[in-house]
């Protein structure tokens, strides 16, 4: 079992690369088209529109994103003073029950995100003339992605591997 969780772990990581070299890429496409809109909107005195619309479902995007790797990651916030004086299975504990709570947000994003997506179905975004769902998709995978990486901590906690902690690197 422990073998298939870190091959798990190893897919994952790889995944979880992926998907920051998206969010990034996502930081400086939102960047460029401000950057375009402004230079429409005061040296050809013609502002794209689209730009903000699509700009803001992009930092969507990438600040869901960004945070699901973080929980992975251990850069989460959180309150670790007390675990400095705390007996590691108290430490372990304390984690597991972060995870959890985690866990039950990320399943709250993605459940809430998916009713508003429904609910906005059939409405359009008028600058884009894409589905008002659209602006909830970052919502729902980035929660999917939040319970997915807790849940990997967790499996990876159950067979005794480490899990990163702020400012500690995780080693697939």
């Amino acid at each position: 079992m422990r073998d298939g969780i870190l091959r798990l772990s190893a897919v994952i990581s790889r995944l979880c690369t992926f998907i920051l070299w998206g969010a990034a890429f996502g930081l400086v496409l939102m960047t460029a088209l401000i950057g375009y809109q402004v230079w429409g909107r005061f040296v050809m005195n013609n502002t794209p529109t689209w730009t903000e619309t699509t700009s803001v479902l992009l930092m969507g995007w990438f600040i869901f994103l960004g945070a699901a790797i973080g929980i992975r990651e251990g850069n989460h916030l959180s309150f670790d003073v007390a675990l400095f004086f705390m007996p590691d299975r108290a430490k372990q504990v304390c984690h597991t029950i972060s995870d959890l709570v985690v866990i039950a947000f990320g399943a709250g994003m993605l459940w809430y995100g998916w009713t508003l997506a429904q609910t906005t179905w059939s409405s359009t975004i008028p600058n884009l003339g894409i589905t008002g769902a659209t602006a909830f998709m970052s919502l729902i995978f980035g929660g999917g992605l939040m319970v997915l990486l807790s849940v990997e901590r967790l499996l990876r906690r159950a067979v005794g591997e480490r899990t990163a902690r702020f400012g500690e690197e995780l080693e697939d």
